[in-house]
C-alpha cells in the first residue's frame, strides 16, 4: 500500500507537466490557426500582386502564380503616379503627427498635473466630442475651408491636427501621465524647475511609451484616411495613397485587360510603412497600451 502511494506521488508531477504541455500546445495551435486566418488576406494580396492578368481571373482561384511577375511593381509606377501619392501621404502624416503629439501632450499635461476651476468639466466636454461622428462636422468644416481657400490643398488635412491632437490623444496621454508619481514634480520644483521644464525633462521622457502609441495610431489614421482627402483634394497630383488607389481602380485599362494584379501591387506598396512601423515600434505600442489607465 505504501509503495503504491509512493508511485502515485512520483507520477503526479509527471501528469501535471504533461497536462501543462498539452494545454500550452493547444493554445499555440489555436493561435497559429487564428494567425493564419488573420494573415491570409495579406498573403492573398501579396501573391495576387505577382500574378498575370489572366491568373487573377482563374476559377477556382490560384493561391500562387505560376511565375512571379515582379515587373508588376515597376509597371504600376508607370500606370499612375504612385510615387507622388506615396510622397503626399508622407507629407501629410509628417506634418499632422508632430502637431497632434506636441499639442496633445500640452493639453494632457494640463489636465493631469494642474488644478483649476472647471478642469474636470472641460475634460468631460472634451471626451464627449468623441461621440460626435466625423461626418456631422464635415460640412461645416468644409464650408469654412472653402471661405479661406484651403480646399484642394494639404492644409485642411494637417493644420487641424495642431489644435490639440483630438480627444482620444489627450485622453490616452493624460491617463498615462497620471501614473507618474507627483513626487518627481515636487522634487524638480524644489530645484527651481518650471512647469515646461518638468514636462520636457521628466514627464515627456517617462511618457515615451504613450507618446509612441499615440504617434503610431495617428500615423495609421492619417495614412489610411480616405474621406478627408476625398472631400478636400481634387487634383490627382495631390491625392494620397488611399484616394489614389480608388482613383486607379476607377480608371479603365487601355488594353481592356484586368488590372487587379497592379491594384494588389499598389496595395502592398501602401501597406509597407504600416508594416515597418509595427515591427519597429511594437514593444513601445504594447507597453503604452498596457500601462495606460493603471491609475485614474
Amino acid at each position: 500500500m505504501a509503495q503504491a502511494v509512493r508511485v502515485s506521488d512520483q507520477t503526479k508531477p509527471i501528469i501535471q507537466e504533461r497536462s501543462r504541455l498539452a494545454s500550452k500546445g493547444f493554445t499555440y495551435l489555436v493561435l497559429l490557426v487564428l494567425g493564419i486566418l488573420m494573415g491570409f488576406p495579406f498573403l492573398w494580396t501579396l501573391t495576387s500582386s505577382l500574378k498575370t492578368p489572366p491568373e487573377t481571373q482563374f476559377f477556382p482561384p490560384l493561391l500562387f502564380p505560376a511565375v512571379p511577375q515582379w515587373q508588376n511593381y515597376v509597371q504600376v509606377f508607370s500606370e499612375q503616379p504612385i510615387g507622388q501619392w506615396f510622397l503626399n501621404s508622407l507629407i501629410i502624416a509628417g506634418i499632422a503627427i508632430p502637431g497632434a503629439v506636441i499639442t496633445g501632450t500640452l493639453v494632457a499635461y494640463s489636465f493631469a498635473r494642474f488644478s483649476y476651476p472647471g478642469r474636470d468639466v472641460l475634460f468631460m466636454v472634451l471626451l464627449s466630442t468623441m461621440m460626435i461622428p466625423y461626418e456631422v462636422t464635415l460640412i461645416p468644416q468644409y464650408l469654412v475651408f472653402v471661405q479661406i481657400h484651403w480646399v484642394n490643398t494639404f492644409l485642411p488635412l494637417t493644420v487641424p491636427a495642431w489644435g490639440g491632437g483630438g480627444a482620444f490623444t489627450v485622453f490616452l496621454l493624460r491617463q498615462f501621465m497620471m501614473t507618474i508619481p507627483r513626487d518627481l514634480d515636487d522634487a524638480a520644483s524644489v530645484d527651481g524647475a518650471g512647469s515646461f521644464t518638468i514636462l520636457w525633462s521628466i514627464i515627456a521622457p517617462l511618457s515615451r511609451p504613450a507618446l509612441a502609441t499615440v504617434a503610431i495610431l495617428l500615423f495609421l489614421n492619417n495614412w489610411n484616411d480616405f474621406l478627408g482627402p476625398l472631400i478636400y483634394l481634387n487634383d490627382p497630383t495631390l491625392f494620397t495613397m488611399s484616394l489614389g488607389l480608388r482613383y486607379f481602380q476607377t480608371v479603365p485599362e487601355s488594353t481592356g485587360a484586368s488590372k487587379d494584379n497592379l491594384l494588389m501591387a499598389a496595395t502592398v506598396i501602401m501597406s509597407l510603412p504600416a508594416l515597418f512601423l509595427f515591427f519597429a515600434a511594437q514593444r513601445y505600442f504594447v507597453r503604452g497600451i498596457v500601462m495606460t489607465g493603471l491609475k485614474l
